[in-house]
């Protein structure tokens, strides 16, 4: 394998990772009846439509056919992926949560 195709095959599979990142936080927002497109704005007002976001939702499943999904997994696989606006929005969302 040479330099151009290594640093194409890195890129690919970053791009799957940050599309299983997506799902996760789509399907985390779907499990908790919470609309993964106003939670994205929040974080990131200046931002045009995401795509990747849009793609992500179109996957996810009714939240009584999804398995649980962990606070603290969605937040630690944004964190992973640099996404620190959108973690803080979703923590604000559990703190929520849990005072209700």
């Amino acid at each position: 394998m040479n330099k151009k195709e290594m640093e194409e095959q890195i890129i690919q599979n970053y791009q799957k990772d940050e599309n299983m990142m997506i799902l996760v936080f789509a399907q985390w927002c779907v499990n908790n009846d919470l609309d993964p497109v106003d939670l994205y704005t929040k974080a990131y007002p200046n931002q045009s439509k995401n795509t990747a976001l849009l793609q992500g939702i179109d996957l996810t499943v009714p939240k009584e056919e999804s398995g649980h999904i962990d606070n603290q997994t969605v937040l630690g696989v944004l964190s992973l992926f640099g996404n620190d606006d959108l973690a803080f929005v979703v923590s604000e969302e559990i703190q929520k949560q849990q005072k209700k």
